[in-house]
């Protein structure tokens, strides 16, 4: 808060009234200067620490996506080995030397970074192309973490036939159709995420490119 004091000595005439007047312009003047030079420094700050931790976020993102993309490719090779199995179980009515192994690991990559650099408003003191790049490359991570969410909620559906079995999972017919056709969603469901992860892949590496330091 800026203080204005009044005059120690008493205005005796329109000389020392507007000395006074230009006294206090000046001072305010003074004073307005140095809290924006200090505001604004406070926002070249934050949006230097903001763009540091989102660089960081970015590489690291970028390093963990090619193990991520390996673990996704061996789970769709896991999926069409299901299906054959279920295909052997329904034509054979036997799941004996059959195995079925249904799973899915959600991989997440990291949005720390965003979510604070929209919390403390960094955003709103960059340069707009740089907002909208971060804006840009975090829209399509967070479609990736939908269709990711999507492909979880697909595997608990091919799961649910089999909750209800022992150990041997005798299947009857039906319920190899019902599993095969949850299988086969939830593969379309992975070429979605495939397709996600590699057009992120490619988007972090233009930003890495684009800034190296």
């Amino acid at each position: 808060m800026i203080d204005v004091h009044p005059p120690h000595e008493p205005v005796l005439n329109w000389r020392d009234f507007f000395i006074h007047l230009v006294t206090i312009t000046i001072g305010l003047l003074i004073a307005l200067s140095l809290e924006g030079c200090v505001e604004w420094q406070h926002h070249r700050h934050l949006v230097r620490d903001a763009e540091e931790s989102l660089r960081a976020e970015i590489k690291n993102n970028e390093a963990d996506m090619p193990a991520a993309l390996s673990r996704l490719h061996d789970e769709e090779g896991t999926l069409k080995q299901d299906v054959t199995a279920l295909r052997f179980i329904r034509s054979h009515g036997t799941s004996k030397g059959q195995s079925l192994n249904l799973s899915f690991a959600i991989h997440r990559f990291q949005d720390v970074g965003w979510k604070t650099a929209q919390s403390t408003g960094a955003f709103s003191y960059m340069p707009y192309s740089a907002a909208e790049e971060y804006s840009d490359l975090y829209s399509g991570q967070g479609e990736l973490d939908i269709a990711v969410q999507q492909a979880a909620r697909d595997i608990t559906l091919a799961l649910g036939p089999l909750l209800n079995h022992d150990d041997q999972w005798d299947l009857t017919p039906a319920e190899c159709d019902t599993i095969e056709g949850r299988i086969e969603t939830l593969q379309a469901q992975l070429l979605m995420v495939d397709t996600f992860m590699k057009d992120l892949d490619a988007d972090y590496k233009k930003f890495l490119a684009a800034h190296p330091n």
